[in-house]
C-alpha cells in the first residue's frame, strides 16, 4: 500500500506541472489577446514610465520560459501571485472564499449521497415497479437540465412565486442575511449543484445493486433464510457501494471546480463566483491560482478514493499490482 501511494504521488507531479503549463500558455497575450498591462490598469490612461514600471514589476519584459520558471518557483513556495485588480495576494483572496465553496460542495454531496443512494436502492429493489419508473424518469429529466436554468427556475418558483402566493419562500441569492437563518440560504444552491450528480448516483446505485443481487452468494444468503433486508444490507451493499464511493469521491472534486455557474446564479461568494468575476476582469492570477488549487484537490481526492478500495473490498491489494 505504501509503495502504491508513493507511486501515485509521483504520478501526480507531471500532471500538476502539465496543468500549470497549459494555464500559463492560455494567459499569454498571444492566446487570450490584449495587452497584459491594460488588464492590470484598466482603461485609464497611463504614462510611458508607469507602463514600463508595471512591465518590470510583473516581469512581463522577460521571455515566456523565464516567466513560467519564476511562476513555478513562486508556486512551490506557496505564492499564487497578486491580483491585478485587487492588488491583494491571490492566496488571501482564495482563503477568504474557499470555506464558502467547501460549505456549498459538502452540502451538495450530502444531498447527492442521501437521495442518490436511497433512490437507487428503491429502484433496484422495486424493479419494474412504479417507483422504478419514477426514479428512471426523474433521473433522465435531471441529467438533461442545464444547471443554470434549473437554478433560475428554483429561484422563480421557491423565491418569487411562493412569496407572491403567501407561502414560505426561500432567499433568492447571497449567503447570509437578517431575514433567514444562514442555513436557509444554502438550500437552493446546494440542491441546484447536487441535481445532476444525484441523478447519476441513483443510476449507478441501481445498476450496481442489481448486478450484485444476481450473484451466487446473494442467492445462497437468501436460501439460508435471511430476510431481503438482511441479504441486501448485510451482503450486497458493501460490494455495490464500491463504484458509488468512487463516483462520490470524484464528484466532490468536480463540484469544487463546477461551482462557477451555481455560485454565479445565486451570488454565492465562493471560489467559483470569484473565478467568474476574474475572467470578466481578465484577472488571470486569480483564475490560474483558483484552477491550480482545484486541480490539486481533485488529484488528492482521486488518490483517497483509490485507497478506500482496499477497505471496501479486501480482495484488492495494491501492493501486488504491477507498476
Amino acid at each position: 500500500m505504501i509503495k502504491y501511494i508513493a507511486r501515485r504521488i509521483l504520478q501526480m507531479i507531471p500532471v500538476f506541472i502539465g496543468v500549470t503549463i497549459i494555464l500559463f500558455i492560455l494567459r499569454s497575450p498571444g492566446v487570450v489577446g490584449g495587452d497584459p498591462v491594460r488588464m492590470i490598469t484598466g482603461e485609464r490612461a497611463i504614462s510611458e514610465s508607469l507602463y514600463n514600471q508595471i512591465v518590470e514589476r510583473y516581469g512581463l519584459d522577460k521571455p515566456i520560459y523565464v516567466q513560467y520558471a519564476t511562476y513555478l518557483n513562486d508556486l512551490v513556495h506557496g505564492d499564487l501571485g497578486t491580483s491585478y485588480q485587487k492588488s491583494r495576494p491571490v492566496s488571501d483572496i482564495l482563503l477568504d472564499k474557499f470555506p464558502n465553496t467547501v460549505k456549498l460542495a459538502v452540502a451538495a454531496i450530502l444531498i447527492e449521497m442521501f437521495f442518490g443512494i436511497v433512490a437507487g436502492i428503491i429502484s433496484a429493489v422495486k424493479r419494474y415497479s412504479f417507483w422504478d419508473v419514477l426514479v428512471t424518469f426523474s433521473t433522465s429529466v435531471l441529467v438533461s437540465l442545464p444547471v443554470f436554468w434549473l437554478g433560475l427556475m428554483l429561484q422563480l418558483l421557491f423565491g418569487l412565486k411562493f412569496k407572491e402566493w403567501g407561502l414560505p419562500y426561500l432567499p433568492l441569492s447571497g449567503m447570509s442575511g437578517s431575514e433567514f437563518p444562514d442555513i436557509v440560504y444554502l438550500i437552493m444552491p446546494a440542491v441546484t449543484l447536487a441535481s445532476v450528480s444525484t441523478a447519476y448516483a441513483a443510476r449507478i446505485m441501481r445498476s450496481q445493486l442489481l448486478e450484485v443481487m444476481g450473484q451466487d452468494y446473494m442467492r445462497t444468503a437468501a436460501a439460508k433464510g435471511l430476510s431481503s433486508a438482511q441479504v441486501i444490507w448485510g451482503h450486497g451493499m458493501k460490494n455495490a457501494m464500491i463504484p458509488v464511493v468512487t463516483y462520490f469521491g470524484l464528484d466532490l472534486g468536480a463540484m469544487m471546480g463546477g461551482t462557477v455557474l451555481t455560485e454565479t446564479v445565486f451570488n454565492w461568494p465562493g471560489v467559483g463566483y470569484e473565478i467568474f468575476l476574474a475572467i470578466g476582469q481578465r484577472d488571470w492570477p486569480i483564475v490560474m491560482g483558483a484552477t491550480i488549487i482545484i486541480v490539486f484537490i481533485v488529484m488528492v481526492l482521486n488518490l483517497l478514493v483509490d485507497i478506500s478500495y482496499a477497505f471496501l473490498d479486501p480482495r484488492i491489494r495494491y501492493g501486488r499490482q504491477v507498476a
